[in-house]
């Protein structure tokens, strides 16, 4: 592993998560490929590619802010599940464990950040 951000742990486990948001998201309706299907994803996306890019920047400070912009993309995609929920593309129990995996993922980002102080 030659980057910084392949050795943390908390970019390792936002692979698995997206993974896990794109098998789920692959049983939504065709018509939402291009909709929620997709936001869902780019957002998900978004949290390893964040912690990816904040990791090489050149203070702990401009880390830090990527770190949140990580969060905010686990923000979006609860939001995105919620709706998925509402229109029953997903089902409770599918909701539950992403859900409770976003919430880890959002203490372990904060984490790093105070760990960044």
């Amino acid at each position: 592993m030659g980057f910084r951000f392949e050795k943390l742990t908390v970019w390792q486990d936002a692979r698995v998560l997206a993974g896990k948001v794109y098998k789920i998201t692959s049983s939504f309706p065709a018509e939402e490929k291009f909709g929620l299907t997709s936001q869902i994803r780019r957002a998900i996306v978004s949290v390893a590619l964040n912690i990816a890019e904040g990791s090489d920047r050149k203070s702990d400070l401009e880390f830090r802010r990527f770190l949140r912009m990580a969060i905010a993309s686990c923000e979006e995609v609860v939001t995105a599940l919620y709706i998925a929920l509402d229109q029953k593309y997903i089902d409770k129990k599918n909701f539950d464990i992403i859900y409770q995996d976003l919430n880890n993922m959002v203490a372990k980002i904060n984490a790093l950040i105070k760990s960044l102080r």
